[in-house]
């Protein structure tokens, strides 16, 4: 039997677009240029391995299309090719069109009012992750709105990855997310040269484990504070991808930008062990048992008949052998074994030997 083909967002990755890398002044650090060049070819191949049906791209506008007749939070482009050209580079890029269109009116459903584009152009913030990967298409590209105040909130961004995910599945869509958008920098401002390193370092601590819920802690004072207005776009990846730990991560800062890289290609083995929670839910098939333990927890008469002849007590009730053995031990362990509630045992036996105690 043939295994099921996984669709929605099966791998990915976040990464910088500095115009420096393809400027090549003579302030920027070529070692570290070529080696997030390197990271990004490799990411590329990893991710082409992944054989997606369309390569979903999120970058932001920098002031030179969405910044004054119409500044939507997100835009979606359905056109058929996009374009565009920086320091000698063009760019050109089959869009994924019919895909796209039914994306956006998958989130109108769902209450996400998107704009959309048939003509925007792709400028550095797209055209530089796409050269170094290597990836040329089918795109579906999203712009987000990070230096236009009012921005989007981070929550705004995280739900609305979620929701394009789950119309990349409603259409048996296989993708790659592609994210753009550096860490800290403060480009055009007196701060450019001091860019919030040991805020990225914390940030980056977090991904690393797959807690990548952590970006839903910051606020719009705290992204521009140290310079990371920005992550909105890797906000929109993180709810595309969900908790998922990265195979790899870079930290390369630079004297004006923190050129970090994270990416995602491995898939579900199989093996994994299903998630064991503490505190699992009342096992039915316990609800008798659960209920005596109830009792005794929270009826202190209740507790007197059991503490004065706990063999009479317990012979009176309607159990099984197994419980009957098991309420008389009164032990955590083999109650929780048997499926009872740990909390319900523990509070028991708290309560029990507390009035023992008092005896």
């Amino acid at each position: 039997m043939a295994a099921k083909r996984t669709t929605g967002i099966v791998g990915g990755v976040c990464m910088a677009h500095a115009p420096q890398f393809f400027t090549l002044p003579d302030s920027e650090d070529k070692k570290i240029v070529a080696r997030v060049k390197r990271l990004a070819q490799a990411n590329g191949k990893r991710l082409k391995a992944l054989k997606p049906d369309v390569y979903v791209t999120i970058s932001n506008d920098h002031a030179n299309q969405f910044v004054l007749h119409c500044v939507p939070p997100f835009a979606l482009h359905r056109g058929n090719v996009a374009t565009g050209t920086f320091a000698g580079r063009s760019f050109s890029h089959k869009i994924a069109s019919d895909e796209a269109t039914e994306v956006i009116r998958y989130l109108y459903e769902e209450g996400f009012d998107v704009s959309y584009t048939s003509t925007a152009e792709i400028e550095y913030s797209l055209g530089i992750p796409l050269s170094f990967l290597g990836i040329d298409g089918p795109i579906m590209p999203i712009f987000v709105n990070a230096y236009v105040p009012p921005q989007p909130r981070m929550e705004r961004c995280y739900a609305l990855g979620q929701a394009i995910n789950r119309a990349l599945k409603a259409q048996g869509l296989r993708a790659v997310v592609i994210t753009s958008g550096g860490m800290s920098h403060f480009p055009g401002t007196d701060r450019y040269a001091k860019p919030d390193l040991a805020f990225d370092r914390k940030v980056l601590a977090e991904l690393e484990t797959g807690n990548l819920r952590y970006l839903l802690s910051l606020d719009e004072k705290r992204m521009d504070d140290t310079g990371n207005i920005e992550l909105r776009c890797w906000g929109l990846a993180a709810g595309m991808l969900g908790e998922r730990k990265p195979d790899m991560m870079s930290f390369d800062p630079s004297w004006h930008h923190n050129y970090a890289t994270l990416a995602w290609w491995s898939q579900p083995t199989g093996k994994e062990k299903p998630f064991k929670p503490h505190y699992p839910a009342i096992a039915p098939d316990r609800l008798d048992l659960s209920i005596i333990l109830h009792r005794l927890a929270n009826d202190a008469a209740e507790r007197d008949r059991y503490t004065a002849d706990r063999k009479a007590y317990v012979a009176a009730l309607d159990l099984s052998k197994k419980e009957k053995s098991a309420l008389l031990n009164l032990k955590d362990a083999e109650m929780v074994a048997m499926g009872v509630h740990p909390f319900m045992s523990f509070m028991a036996r708290l309560h029990i030997e507390r009035a023992a105690k008092k005896t």
